[in-house]
């Protein structure tokens, strides 16, 4: 289920318009983002919890042209 499938299905359930519903979702989503910066998880009860990972430096190869370059590490 995509962002916008989200925002159809809440303002449908509960009669809002997909303008509030929209407010709603995004103001969601921030605490959920805002959360992960800060303590490096989040949690829904009954859902699951998300957590930020560290990727490591890494090789990789570029699929167009075949060349190696290098990955930096990354937060995901």
């Amino acid at each position: 289920m995509n962002k916008s499938e989200i925002i159809d299905k809440i303002a449908g359930d509960h009669e809002l318009t997909k303008v509030k519903a929209k407010e709603i979702v995004e103001q969601l989503f921030g605490f959920v983002g805002k959360d992960l910066k800060k303590e490096g998880r989040f949690s829904f009860p009954d859902l699951g919890t998300f957590t930020v990972s560290q990727r490591a430096a890494r090789t990789g190869r570029n699929p167009a042209t075949g060349e190696t370059i290098k990955i930096k590490a990354s937060k995901n």
